[in-house]
């Protein structure tokens, strides 16, 4: 199993998915993106999971994709299929009813800083890099310009997409791409307290508000209240919440 592309690890309700192709910079071949969707079909079939980590293996958290395997394929329809299979891969993330951190070790540029962009949360190691560098080869990073341009300002976002340049992991942390840079003994730490807090919450209740909060994300103001309000109505109606809101009113 240690051979696979994309290992899982499920531990107090929290499912690690590691990518394991260190010797090809855990590039996203079209392997490696079919054994993500399957791990994290896994993730999302178990009940006992509550929060999902993308880790990966190596000196590199993703070098984005497998360009050798691209130079192989001069069809366009393979080509399209291709990207096709990489955005359903960070629909498959965006969409989860569990939410989904990237523990990011080394550098994640192009489809690998797509991938950290997509996840829900993401910590990062001082030292690492990011970037959608594909302009420096000729190739506009438009897929992962797609999530970048949605958790960090669009001339943030242009910036990378059109000079190539990658920046550090506190300056990501700055414009909103990571949650935190961390040194490299803490980064661990970091992942699993975000982890806990959330798998010792009540699962139905993240499920309903991470749907809610992107989809409201690309409503107008007053559609996204309208949309909100509904969401907190539902969510009143779950039996769990109504026990702890009125346990915590019997203790005041």
């Amino acid at each position: 199993m240690r051979d696979e592309p994309a290992l899982i690890d499920i531990n107090d309700g929290v499912a690690t998915i590691t990518l394991n192709r260190p010797d090809k910079g855990n590039a996203l071949s079209a392997a490696m993106m079919h054994a993500l969707e399957g791990r994290i079909g896994e993730a999302i079939a178990d009940e006992g999971v509550r929060v999902v980590v993308i880790a990966a293996n190596g000196r590199i958290f993703s070098a984005g994709h497998d360009l050798e395997e691209m130079l192989e394929h001069k069809n366009n329809d393979w080509q399209k299929a291709h990207f096709d299979h990489c955005s359903r891969l960070m629909l498959s993330i965006r969409n989860a009813p569990k939410p989904f951190i990237a523990r990011v070790q080394g550098a994640a540029v192009a489809a690998g800083c797509q991938l950290v962009a997509t996840c829900d949360l993401a910590y990062a190691v001082e030292g690492a890099k990011f970037g959608i560098n594909g302009i420096n080869l000729g190739l506009f990073c438009s897929t992962p310009s797609v999530p970048l341009s949605r958790v960090v300002h669009p001339k943030h976002a242009l910036d990378l997409a059109l000079t190539g340049r990658l920046i550090l992991a506190p300056r990501a942390a700055e414009i909103g791409l990571i949650n935190a840079a961390v040194p490299a003994d803490m980064l661990d730490e970091a992942v699993m307290e975000a982890a806990r807090a959330i798998a010792g919450k009540q699962p139905n209740a993240i499920s309903l508000g991470k749907s809610l909060f992107y989809r409201q994300l690309e409503m107008g103001i007053a559609s996204a209240y309208g949309e909100a309000a509904c969401a907190m109505a539902s969510n009143m109606d779950f039996g769990a919440t109504r026990e702890k809101i009125d346990g915590f009113v019997r203790k005041t």
